[in-house]
């Protein structure tokens, strides 16, 4: 089980600096990875024009049935929004906040990124939580 959880990370590690490697090619500045709180984390925080962007990133197999999205159900969407909150809080912006999605597959037999989606502006804040 320890060696499974190790190699969920380690995919889950390699999808967000493939993520990260595509918000800059894109134009983002990147402003926080990881960003932690008690109930929640922000995988990527990013601006870009007048958005400030908290992303989910979403890695998985070739060999995966479900999209990447899929697992971004409404308690995840909830964690993102608390840790966007805080962040809002401790760090002030004039940027619109937009919470995006980045699906990943990654082939991991070959270890090569098969292709970013990034799903932009995919639920708000308000509960109109999305149905991928």
């Amino acid at each position: 089980m320890k060696q499974e959880k190790t190699q969920a990370k380690r995919t889950g590690d390699i999808g967000e600096a493939a993520a990260e490697r595509y918000l800059r090619r894109k134009g983002y500045d990147i402003l926080a990875r990881n960003y932690r709180i008690r109930g929640g984390e922000t995988d990527i925080i990013a601006a870009k024009g007048e958005y400030i962007v908290f992303a989910e990133v979403k890695t998985r197999n070739t060999a995966s049935l479900a999209r990447p999205s899929d697992w971004v159900d409404i308690r995840k969407q909830k964690k993102l929004i608390l840790s966007a909150a805080d962040y809002l809080e401790k760090h002030d912006t004039q940027l619109q906040p937009r919470f995006d999605v980045i699906e990943v597959v990654y082939d991991k037999r070959t270890e090569i990124i098969v292709s970013i989606e990034h799903i932009e502006d995919a639920f708000t804040q308000t509960g109109d939580y999305a149905q991928f």
